[in-house]
């Protein structure tokens, strides 16, 4: 089969710039290969899977999402129709200017007919925008916003693994029905992190609960203790994390040293977005009782501990759910080639049609306004003493049917959906 995944580049800060060796080094440096190697791929199928490679969202998506992508294409023997599947990499260091370049030069250049996982809600609102301009697909597993498929959406994109919507649904009304009622929000200072806190104020207060205040942080900070002490001194029984990646991680470790958390001084900890990359990441001795919301984890059954382990060979990391989330949606599209050809809107009508069905989800859908339906499951982080293996991180609360984690469709903004 013909995989490729193009150079990762050391991990670095975020560059602001758009030279040409930073494009080519973010993932357009396929565009030298010498044209007797394309010339030997009887017209290659490509997708590009557009993540983080080098900052602070490496772990949850970055590398590892492109093998993720590359098992999808191997579970369907490497090639659809014919064809072989191509899987390229690309490094949008979380610079949405930067993604939506290498995206560009991808369709333009290359006919890539799919743009994959895209963490970062501003790029992925970018690139749902873009592919609907080009006509090819945006196949997001990675940007949260549930703008993305509610206000904002359009016939050209799937948002595939969670939302900010289920997140705060899930995570906060099982704490409001232990009695947190009051929460304080630190909130990452870009689309996502207001999105999230929108989503979970909304459920806290519907369900009897108040929001205390809430302060703001850029992307990158390393120091939290101005805004933790904020929400020491509110007497919230909730301090609430709404950010993601090494925001999350340093928030939750300096929390800890703060006393909050696991119920210390009356207050408890929620990381609205959590992956269990920030639980190896962060340790079970400071993680231990947070709950959170996951679409997926490794450990579940039979089936998605074989997968994790041969993923895990591969990678020596455990996936996260969003590079399971890669996985499936990659494998959704491809299915659906397989049947109805590339044209992207027989091929986004094929995937409404076929019920999702992968290591990772059973019986899930995807609606008219692009969102997958799909079960959530609210999880706690054990113990170090509960802890039998490495990565043996969440007790399973609760399974969430999808109907209930996300939106309603009689609730949705997406002009896409019919209203009775």
């Amino acid at each position: 089969m013909d995989h490729k995944i193009t150079s990762i580049p050391p991990r670095r800060p975020a560059s602001r710039g758009l030279s040409r060796r930073a494009l080519t080094q973010a993932g357009l440096g396929l565009l030298a290969l010498p044209a007797i190697r394309l010339a030997r791929a009887a017209a290659p199928l490509r997708l590009g899977v557009l993540v983080d490679m080098s900052s602070w969202g490496r772990d949850t998506g970055g590398p590892a999402s492109v093998v993720a992508a590359q098992m999808a294409a191997e579970e369907m023997g490497g090639s659809v129709g014919g064809r072989p599947i191509e899987i390229l990499g690309g490094d949008h260091r979380m610079n949405p200017d930067l993604g939506v370049q290498i995206a560009r030069g991808w369709i333009d250049n290359q006919d890539v007919q799919a743009i994959v996982d895209v963490p970062n809600s501003a790029l992925g609102l970018a690139i749902s925008g873009f592919c609907k301009e080009k006509n090819r697909l945006a196949l997001l597993s990675g940007p949260g916003a549930s703008a993305i498929t509610n206000q904002a959406c359009n016939a050209n994109t799937v948002q595939f693994t969670y939302d900010t919507y289920a997140l705060a649904h899930v995570t906060g009304a099982a704490l409001v029905a232990e009695g947190a009622k009051s929460w304080y929000f630190i909130t990452a200072d870009y689309a996502f992190g207001h999105q999230l806190q929108a989503d979970a104020t909304a459920f806290i207060e519907k369900a009897g609960g108040k929001v205390l205040g809430h302060a703001l942080h850029p992307t990158g900070a390393s120091d939290f203790s101005s805004v933790l002490l904020a929400a020491q001194a509110s007497k919230a029984d909730v301090v609430a994390f709404a950010n993601a990646g090494q925001d999350t991680d340093n928030g939750v470790k300096q929390a800890a040293e703060f006393g909050i958390g696991q119920r210390l001084n009356g207050q408890r900890i929620a990381a609205l977005l959590m992956f269990i990359a920030d639980v190896h990441a962060i340790g079970l001795p400071v993680a231990q009782g947070i709950m959170l919301t996951t679409a997926s984890y490794w450990n579940l059954n039979a089936e998605t501990r074989a997968w994790s382990e041969r993923f895990f060979a591969r990678t020596k990391v455990m996936p996260t759910m969003e590079q399971t989330g890669t996985y499936g949606v990659v494998l959704h599209y491809l299915k659906a080639v397989a049947k109805v050809g590339t044209d992207p809107q027989a091929v986004m009508a094929e995937m409404r049609a076929m019920p999702i069905n992968d290591v990772f989800v059973k019986n899930g859908y995807l609606r008219p306004d692009g969102r997958v339906i799909r079960d959530m499951y609210l999880v706690r982080v054990k113990s170090p003493a509960e802890s039998k293996e490495p990565w043996d991180y969440y007790e399973i609360v609760r399974t969430v049917k999808g109907e209930d984690a996300f939106r309603p469709l009689a609730d949705s903004l997406c002009p896409l959906v019919k209203k009775a």
